[in-house]
């Protein structure tokens, strides 16, 4: 029987593919492939972390609703979850048999403990003895003692020692691969014509006489191997801990997590196997994957430039705003009329300069913010320091329940506290998610009110890798609505229907953007109905939420156009009772497509929003979002010309269908490849003023 959903986790899995695909793709250059391992592997490690859990978790309490929310019997989605994995670890390593075929033909070589010459030996011997040895503790196993601690994103060498003349008895020890002191990778000297590469772990394998040389072993097997663990947390409600404590102790507390897959090369020594699936109180039911020799693929993300790269079509293309390249000061600007900065074709620069000017305004009186996500050493941040130290009442929301960037919250929260800045900490079972920002000075009797609703983080690193929008205003109605996200922010104990109310510009969750949007939906069913055009332009990352797929499916049955770009989870299926069948894409290219967008044909008004949320029912009920109504009507064609590109791209979107095959896009169209063209729209626009 023909699904009606989707299951979320079969879904992102399929989306994980398409980024597999990208290793595979001809026309993808060399480090941008090996780039794509890395990245499949990183998405990996964070599905079996959250998601793998989440199932297992729903598969033990039996419950219906809980039940409901997966689609499906959490024990057949968690079946062919395992299925697919297999399968698609199987491509992964075709993948990179072929990449490393590519790489020698680069003259690029990835060198193993047994494949060194002299001169290179010397080398590694070095190394390991100046760079290394400091870094690296070796642990020895057995029944008498306990399982050492084990880190979930570490990378371990599993090592079985004996002396010839033992016939029996075995030792085995692990040593952690210090990649975070040490990096993955380490160049070898070698002839000029050719560049050799080791990893850390061939390294320590080589030095293993050495390493252990105390014991006079003269035969060392030794073989990687990782685990993932169950990285959610409870936060107690102990009422005399503050929101801090309790994700600091959560932190503590993730390290006791359950293993929930173990990874190992397939020739490790298999009574080593054997011990740690028993040390690691592993079962049958455990994800056990016998894989090849390189694991943590993680890394790969950042491997080393020795390759002779062709020009990339888009590389380092930030360019600044063409309404923003011969001002002063931003301000000035955005007090006169709205700005769409477009990342990472637009450079992130006016966000931190329009911090900076208030920093330094002597008008300017008060800065709120909400962050989630803050770059390492983050301009922002000094920005908004600056701020306070110039006697500015600065007041920054900190979600530090922000997934994996909980302790990195923490920090800055203690930092921003030291410099006199007011730092909320969240929502009683919310997560802060909005992007928001608005910035007050006083000029006289007059009070001016300014500052920016943005679909992706406040950060100025990821503004390079991901495609957000952020809307940089002074519009009253926006400010007006901004305000009261705030003031309930300030008091989050208060209900929030009863602080967030009544708001003209913004749609925000958890308390009218569901049922704004539905309301929108139902207004072009309607003019359908009536014979007239209707239209609805999607973009999101996620669309999961069943509410909003069902009256997605109304619109579709009624006949209304429907053209959806989702990059990941897609969990919408067409069906034949559809009068006009949903046309859903993803596209999978160089940048992230991080914006969210909603646009509706509403009767020739053409009534768009960008929104932090994505349409799903965490994000919708559970969590603060905002999403900001468009009022320029230039913005609004400049925003809809960009999704038509999108919607005509032909190289880098696959098709959603309900069988899951991520189908690439193929007709006798000009070619498209959407984010190249998205990069030549804008920046004609730059060249044109």
């Amino acid at each position: 029987m023909a699904r009606k959903f989707i299951p979320r986790d079969v879904s992102w899995l399929s989306f994980n593919s398409r980024v597999l695909q990208e290793a595979a793709d001809e026309t993808v250059p060399l480090p941008s492939k090996i780039k794509f391992l890395g990245i499949f592997s990183n998405n990996l490690d964070e599905f079996f972390r959250v998601r793998i859990p989440g199932l297992k978790r729903a598969i033990d309490i039996k419950d219906k609703e809980a039940n409901t929310s997966f689609f499906e019997d959490p024990q057949i989605i968690l079946d062919e979850v395992n299925t697919i994995v297999i399968k698609q670890q199987k491509k992964f390593d075709n993948f990179w048999a072929l990449i490393q075929k590519e790489m020698a033909q680069q003259h690029v070589y990835i060198k193993d403990a047994s494949q060194l010459n002299l001169k290179q030996e010397e080398f590694v011997r070095n190394f390991y003895s100046e760079d290394v040895e400091s870094n690296v503790i070796p642990l020895l196993l057995d029944d008498s003692r306990p399982m050492p601690y084990l880190r979930d994103k570490s990378l371990y060498l599993g090592i079985s020692m004996r002396k010839q003349e033992w016939e029996y008895e075995t030792k085995f020890a692990i040593i952690e691969i210090p990649t975070t002191l040490n990096g993955r990778f380490v160049i070898l000297p070698a002839s000029a014509k050719e560049k050799h590469i080791i990893l850390l772990e061939d390294i320590i394998k080589f030095n293993l006489p050495y390493i252990f040389s105390y014991f006079g072993f003269d035969e060392f097997h030794a073989h990687v191997f990782k685990i993932t663990k169950d990285a959610e947390f409870d936060i107690d409600n102990d009422i005399n801990t503050t929101l801090a404590e309790k994700i600091s102790k959560g932190i503590k507390n993730r390290r006791k997590g359950k293993t929930t897959r173990f990874i190992f090369d397939k020739e490790m020594d298999p009574r080593l196997v054997e011990f740690l699936i028993k040390k690691l109180q592993l079962t049958k039911k455990d994800n056990i994957i016998p894989g090849q020799k390189i694991h943590n693929f993680k890394h790969f993300m950042d491997f080393p430039n020795v390759f002779k790269q062709p020009n990339l079509p888009i590389t380092n293309p930030a360019f600044t705003h063409p309404q923003l390249n011969k001002t002063q000061r931003i301000t000035d600007i955005i007090i006169k009329k709205d700005i769409l900065l477009s990342f990472p074709y637009h450079t992130f620069r006016p966000v931190i300069d329009l911090l900076r000017e208030a920093a330094m305004d002597p008008d300017v009186k008060t800065i709120q913010i909400t962050a989630y996500r803050l770059a390492s050493n983050s301009k922002i941040v000094n920005a908004l320091i600056n701020a306070a130290r110039n006697g500015k009442d600065v007041t920054v929301m900190l979600e530090l329940q922000a997934r994996f960037d909980e302790e990195n919250n923490l920090f800055w929260k203690e930092k921003l506290e030291l410099e006199g800045i007011r730092v909320l900490t969240g929502v009683p079972n919310k997560k802060v998610h909005a992007k928001l920002c608005i910035i007050k000075k006083r000029v006289g009797a007059k009070t001016i009110q300014y500052g920016f609703v943005s679909t992706g983080n406040i950060n100025e690193k990821t503004a390079k890798l991901y495609g957000d929008y952020c809307l940089l205003t002074s519009n009253r109605s926006v400010m007006a609505d901004i305000n009261k996200v705030f003031h309930f922010l300030k008091k989050p104990k208060s209900n929030p229907a009863e602080v967030i109310k009544n708001c003209n510009s913004l749609l925000i969750c958890p308390t009218d953007m569901r049922n704004g949007i539905i309301h929108y939906i139902d207004k072009e069913i309607e003019e359908v109905k009536a014979g007239r055009k209707a239209r609805i332009i999607l973009k999101v990352n996620s669309l999961s939420d069943r509410i909003l797929i069902k009256k997605l499916y109304d619109a579709a049955e009624a006949g209304v156009q429907l053209d959806l770009i989702v990059r990941g989870i897609y969990c919408a299926t067409n069906q034949t009772k559809f009068k006009k069948a949903i046309n859903a894409i993803s596209i999978v290219d160089e940048f992230l497509e991080h914006a969210r967008v909603m646009y509706f044909y509403a009767a020739g008004k053409e009534v768009t929003y960008i929104s932090s949320a994505d349409w799903m029912t965490r994000n919708l009920d559970h969590r603060i979002e905002a999403a900001v109504k468009i009022n320029s009507k230039k913005i609004r064609d400049e925003i809809k010309d960009m999704l038509q590109i999108q919607l005509r791209d032909n190289v880098k979107a696959r098709i959603l269908n309900n069988e899951l095959n991520n189908r690439y896009v193929e007709n006798d169209k000009e070619s498209c490849r959407s984010q190249i063209e998205i990069y030549n729209y804008l920046r004609k626009k730059t060249d044109e003023v």
